[in-house]
């Protein structure tokens, strides 16, 4: 069996997640009303500690695959990438990055920043497990849906949705090889142009000197040092938002957003639940209705 069969076997069990109930927390019951609203409106500080928990019991479930015991085990990486790694006798060692999505908060907060250059041969997918509190606001975690897809093409669509010279730059890490793990860098980062029109207009014309397909991204050194040439002499600012996912407009990854914002719970698309949630001006009497039968709902 060779790393594409294992991450197939893999990406399968973990996209029939879906509806499960994870026993890693229990977020109790609001004893009244009153407090039951406090909690809809603080839940999502809850959210990196869960989807933390979610993302180790990802690793557990995944070494529950009789079919892959007999060639090793899945370990997770913290820190590391990717943070789920099968360790055994397939080589190159199949990889899956866990990202967790709180899907009352709307966006996709998880960024991904690594390089393209990783994903040669494609041994890692990436998996994005949405979940809520299975009475939304209180309750198990409870998996609302799972989307998995390589990693090489969710960073090239990200290179190629933020990349657009002269006016944004992606640049891959230096070359840090010889370092320690813990000090090689695999991270990208996009720069955006801060200049003058007189500026710009300059840099226009630089780039059209590279020739016709001079403004596609290309993570080859030969490319790198181009546009770090219009870093060198035009101003730019590092742009501390980069690679959100919600933002790289991938169409396999905005579709699931659009699945799971339309998934009903309780009588209501999960979109509408999150608006309740997040807008402090939100007077709808059907959905406190509704949230007070999602907290009468357990006894």
């Amino acid at each position: 069996m060779d790393y594409k069969e294992v991450l197939k076997i893999a990406s399968s069990h973990l996209t029939n997640l879906k509806n499960h109930t994870m026993d890693v927390v229990d977020i109790a019951k609001p004893p009244t009303l009153d407090y039951a609203r406090h909690l809809s409106k603080i839940i999502s500080k809850l959210s990196p500690l869960v989807g933390n928990m979610i993302e180790y019991n990802v690793c557990l479930e995944l070494n529950k695959l009789d079919e892959l015991k007999s060639l090793g085990s899945w370990f997770r990486q913290d820190p590391g990438f990717p943070d789920t790694i099968f360790r055994g006798s397939v080589l190159p060692a199949p990889g899956i990055e866990v990202k967790t999505w709180f899907p009352l908060a709307t966006e996709i907060t998880a960024r991904f920043k690594d390089s393209v250059n990783f994903f040669v041969d494609e041994p890692t997918n990436v998996a994005v497990v949405a979940w809520l509190p299975e009475f939304i606001i209180y309750g198990k975690p409870k998996i609302i849906d799972v989307w998995v897809g390589s990693a090489k093409s969710l960073a090239e669509a990200r290179d190629n949705h933020y990349h657009n010279p002269p006016d944004y730059l992606v640049f891959e890490p230096e070359d840090t090889s010889s370092r320690t793990a813990n000090l090689q860098q695999t991270n990208t980062n996009g720069y955006k142009f801060q200049g003058t029109v007189e500026q710009f207009q300059k840099a226009e014309r630089l780039v059209k000197k590279w020739g016709i397909n001079g403004k596609k991204f290309s993570p080859t050194p030969e490319y790198q040092i181009m546009i770090k040439e219009l870093l060198r002499k035009f101003p730019y600012r590092l742009d501390t938002n980069f690679a959100k996912i919600d933002r790289i407009k991938h169409k396999g990854l905005e579709d699931f957003k659009t699945q799971v914002l339309q998934t009903k719970m309780f009588g209501h698309e999960i979109y509408t639940w999150a608006k309740l949630v997040t807008d402090d001006e939100s007077d709808i009497i059907e959905l406190t209705t509704d949230l007070i039968e999602a907290v009468n709902e357990k006894p």
